[in-house]
């Protein structure tokens, strides 16, 4: 099953409309279920990931599927570029993300803008970096969004992506399965209102192409000296590449 199939809500509107709704709906509630639902894991995965830019010292840095605006804060707090540009479907959540940043006197350096990655608001050969945390297995038709985000790095430019994957050994693979399948929508559930958003979350990590599979993808989608970096015993990985 592609991750084009997997839909928030299986309507007929098309996916990218689905998880932005999706994210409006959970948005107050979504960095308490965050930090709730990963055990506050999810920061420490965050540090790794925008560490792997380290040595390139971009100066100027785009964060996909930006949310509430966690990676692009951590991408200022280890990187001090010069700018930062978050990009997300979801008004609400880049609501949230534009207080929270105000709020750390971020707001000169980072700025939200509404986009998704097969139709980003920028020209080509814009970007030294590219983040995306928790966001690909989202994105409508996964090719398309990650030939997006190349053309708009400039050569030689790092993409850094963040997302959940699949435990392959006992029990951690167990305990996942038994997570994901009544502990997560039950909290979610609970905390959020939005039943249906907290199924989706294992349907899109079961659909999703993790490990050797993204990486052909990157790969086909143009980038070069791709990396795969498990975390966790494998709940997540941290995928690199260049342009």
């Amino acid at each position: 099953m592609s991750t084009e199939s997997i839909t928030p809500y299986g309507t007929t509107a098309e996916k990218k409309e689905q998880v932005a709704e999706m994210f409006d709906h959970i948005a107050p509630k979504y960095d308490l279920l965050n930090q709730v639902l990963s055990l506050g894991i999810h920061k420490g995965w965050r540090r790794k990931t925008v560490k792997k830019l380290a040595a390139l010292k971009p100066k100027v840095v785009m964060d996909v599927a930006t949310g509430t605006g966690d990676l692009a804060i951590e991408v200022v707090k280890q990187l001090k570029p010069d700018k930062v540009y978050g990009v997300d479907i979801s008004a609400g959540m880049m609501k949230l993300g534009e207080q929270k940043v105000k709020e750390k006197g971020l707001d000169q350096i980072i700025s939200f803008q509404l986009g998704d990655s097969e139709n980003l608001p920028f020209e080509h050969n814009t970007f030294d970096a590219i983040t995306v945390g928790f966001g690909v297995r989202n994105f409508a038709h996964l090719e398309l969004g990650m030939k997006g985000m190349y053309n708009t790095l400039k050569p030689g430019g790092m993409l850094a992506v963040l997302e959940f994957s699949k435990p392959r050994k006992f029990p951690m693979k167990q305990l996942c399965n038994f997570y994901y399948r009544f502990i997560l929508p039950l909290i979610g559930r609970i905390v959020s209102s939005d039943k249906r958003a907290y199924t989706y979350l294992p349907e899109s990590i079961q659909a999703f192409p993790e490990g050797n599979a993204f990486l052909e993808v990157m790969k086909s989608t143009g980038f070069k000296d791709v990396k795969w970096h498990p975390l966790t015993f494998g709940v997540a990985s941290i995928y690199v590449g260049t342009k």
